[in-house]
């Protein structure tokens, strides 16, 4: 009978954000995949976790995986760890699962702690519907997709970017969907964990010497001018307002989508 491989979800900051279950998973695993076997031994270290770990990340993934299945088929466990937050999300694992699953292996979560959730929590950013895009590409090509990728999904949406390239990806998020609203994450659960909220153009002169780990949160779709204009007892889901705003000048709900199209269109 075939072993199970755990992807345990660990600390993004702060190691006391881990699960009683996540440390139970850990200490009786065969051995444990980590993306960095330094990084994941402080971790270890601290809750006095003996198991030995073998180093599985984006370059030596497809050659490592093969002998992790192989000792799974023979019946020991594995337990998937990243360096912070949960395996797979804009980190490796994902190549090990799928040769997980077409060997017929359990494949079983361990969920915890998540950037995207934890700063998507406190955003304040309608959450009924919203989108995961990563880390935006490096090439110019590449990133103009990305970002038209963004406008037309519109809504709420979560990306990670580098310290060294926040200011950028935010001009250009600017000049491609509007002063939108934005929530800039910095170090999140961390000592120095910070939260500068604000249109686009407001968040970018509060953003010094930027440094650490961010995630951003944006709504694109109604600019902060237009959503000043609306009664304060409509709600901020893109539906809702699109409502009101076509309810308060008497056109139809197409009428303003064309319209919010067009300042997109023209970054205005």
């Amino acid at each position: 009978m075939s072993g199970t491989l755990f992807v345990v979800a660990t600390p993004i900051g702060n190691l006391e954000d881990i699960t009683v279950r996540a440390l139970r998973v850990l200490r009786e695993a065969s051995v444990i995949a980590a993306e960095d076997t330094r990084h994941t031994a402080r971790l270890l270290t601290r809750h006095a976790i003996p198991t030995s770990t073998t180093s599985l990340h984006e370059h030596n993934e497809a050659a490592k995986s093969p002998a992790l299945i192989a000792r799974l088929l023979r019946g020991e466990t594995v337990a998937l760890v990243s360096d912070a937050g949960t395996p797979t999300i804009s980190d490796p694992g994902g190549r090990l699962i799928r040769d997980a699953i077409a060997a017929g292996i359990r494949v079983e979560p361990i969920p915890g702690a998540s950037a995207v959730l934890a700063a998507i929590a406190v955003a304040g950013a309608p959450t009924e519907t919203f989108s995961f895009h990563g880390f935006p590409p490096v090439r110019a090509k590449d990133r103009n997709q990305w970002f038209e990728r963004l406008r037309k999904v519109g809504g709420t949406v979560v990306f990670f970017e580098a310290p060294h390239r926040i200011r950028r990806t935010l001009e250009n998020l600017l000049e491609k969907v509007g002063d939108c609203p934005v929530v800039v994450a910095r170090e999140l659960t961390k000592i120095h964990e910070e939260l500068v909220r604000g249109p686009i153009s407001s968040v970018l002169g509060r953003l010094y010497a930027p440094r650490g780990e961010f995630t951003v949160v944006a709504e694109i779709g109604v600019m902060p001018e237009i959503q000043a204009e609306l009664p304060p007892e409509v709600g901020n889901s893109k539906r809702s307002t699109i409502a009101a705003l076509a309810k308060s000048y008497g056109v139809s709900t197409n009428e303003v989508y064309e319209a919010l199209e067009g300042l997109r269109d023209s970054g205005d």
